[in-house]
């Protein structure tokens, strides 16, 4: 078979099948992986970085680390769907690769960048192609059974899981050598993983499954409502946007936690970090498929939203480092939910709405990314500053628990059809 576009690459029975299909999905995963382990490359230097640019102090360069990441984030939320309907109107094949070639330029700009102002240009166009994320989970759903669809979705989770534990090690080893190191690093690994993509990635959006380019479908605000007239998919779409809300006090807050609470230094909390990174991957990628399957995706997302608020109860009061280490596994399990939900949403939507709505979930990721860092660090702040009513630096913890029984609740509300 040598035609890319052929239909039999997609048919039922899915592309793993295919001669190419093992490498494909390995392209997809590595694409999910390297850009994971690019933003977490860069973390360690940042701060450094940004001083050596702007010539302020700390406090300055936490200002404009909070720029950096707002920008990221709203690109994401704005292009998640331009990027999703491109990849269902022209493929997934040339927005995967071409987005690599542009990112692979992206992080020599970063590397090579003598002002602030381009570093702020590097991180928006880095946020524009983090919205590539939306085309890998087309591209799995493209290959998958509806059945399959969770666990690929959990291979993903997984892969980003193990690029959260790769980046910041990474970084940390390439900064002892140059602060720009890490960029070219970055733009090394995403250069050869396109010339990887070129050879291995057969195109899956067929004639009988293309859909031509909308800009006003294209339009984020447009792309949800799209995507919400889908039967039964509003109350799934709420679930998901609290579920990241709730998830993302992890990231927001876990460092300032770790040294208020237990009194850990920064090695420690990269130790914590690490732990965790490595338990998610293991359960995305391992546990995520058998559990959908003798379960269903249904079950399966309830069983996580609930061992998620369980988890975050746990760490809004534990105050024993070692207890909080210990319980790492229990709390990565509770990432069942996502993927299971994912495959409940993918089953609902036409095979030319992959993208379309793919992209949607990376705008609601998005603005969950941008918004939760605002809420936990402020609900961290006001109950660990001097003069609070109570010392509780895990009270960020117990209002993501608060988002997550919200959303618990709303799925047991929300049962699908049995098919799903």
């Amino acid at each position: 078979m040598t035609d890319r576009s052929s239909l039999a690459l997609v048919s039922a029975r899915g592309l793993p099948r295919h001669p190419r299909g093992a490498a494909a999905r390995l392209f997809i995963l590595l694409t999910v992986l390297i850009d994971a382990t690019g933003m977490g490359l860069i973390f360690p230097v940042m701060p450094d970085l940004i001083e050596e640019l702007t010539g302020q102090g700390l406090a300055g360069a936490a200002i404009w680390g909070g720029i950096l990441g707002t920008s990221y984030s709203a690109m994401q939320f704005l292009f998640g769907p331009i990027v999703g309907n491109l990849s269902d109107a022209h493929g997934r094949r040339p927005v995967m690769l071409t987005a690599l070639f542009v990112m692979t330029l992206d992080y020599v700009l970063l590397a090579l960048a003598p002002t602030i102002t381009l570093i702020v240009i590097g991180r928006v166009v880095g946020g524009i192609l983090a919205a590539t994320h939306a085309t890998a989970a087309a591209y799995m759903a493209d290959i998958s059974r509806p059945e399959e669809k969770g666990r690929n979705f959990g291979l993903i989770g997984a892969a980003f899981g193990v690029g959260f534990v790769l980046g910041p090690v990474l970084g940390s080893l390439m900064s002892t050598i140059d602060l720009r190191a890490p960029f070219w690093t970055a733009a090394v690994l995403a250069g050869a993983n396109m010339v990887f993509g070129w050879f291995v990635l057969p195109e899956t959006v067929t004639d009988a499954i293309r859909r031509p380019f909308s800009w006003r479908r294209a339009n984020p605000l447009s792309a949800f409502a799209a995507v919400g007239r889908l039967p039964g998919i509003g109350p799934l779409l709420l679930a998901f946007g609290l579920f990241n809300l709730a998830g993302y006090v992890y990231p927001a807050v876990w460092s300032f936690f770790g040294k208020a609470r237990f009194g850990w230094d920064p090695v420690h909390i990269g130790l914590s970090l690490t732990a965790f990174g490595i338990t998610i991957a293991l359960v995305q990628g391992v546990l995520v498929g058998p559990t959908i399957r003798r379960l269903g995706a249904w079950h399966t997302a309830c069983l996580g939203f609930a061992l998620e608020a369980v988890a975050l109860i746990f760490y809004g009061f534990v105050t024993s480092p070692m207890l909080a280490i210990a319980f790492t596994p229990f709390a990565a399990i509770a990432g069942l939910g996502g993927p299971a939900l994912q495959q409940m949403m993918s089953n609902l939507a036409a095979a030319d709405q992959q993208g379309e709505l793919q992209g949607v979930l990376g705008s609601v990721a998005a603005i969950a990314m941008g918004i939760s860092p605002l809420i936990m660090t402020t609900i961290f702040a006001f109950f660990t500053r001097e003069g609070a009513p109570v010392h509780a630096p895990g009270m960020p913890f117990l209002a993501s628990a608060a988002m997550m029984l919200a959303a618990f609740v709303i799925l047991m509300r929300a049962r699908p059809p049995g098919h799903i």
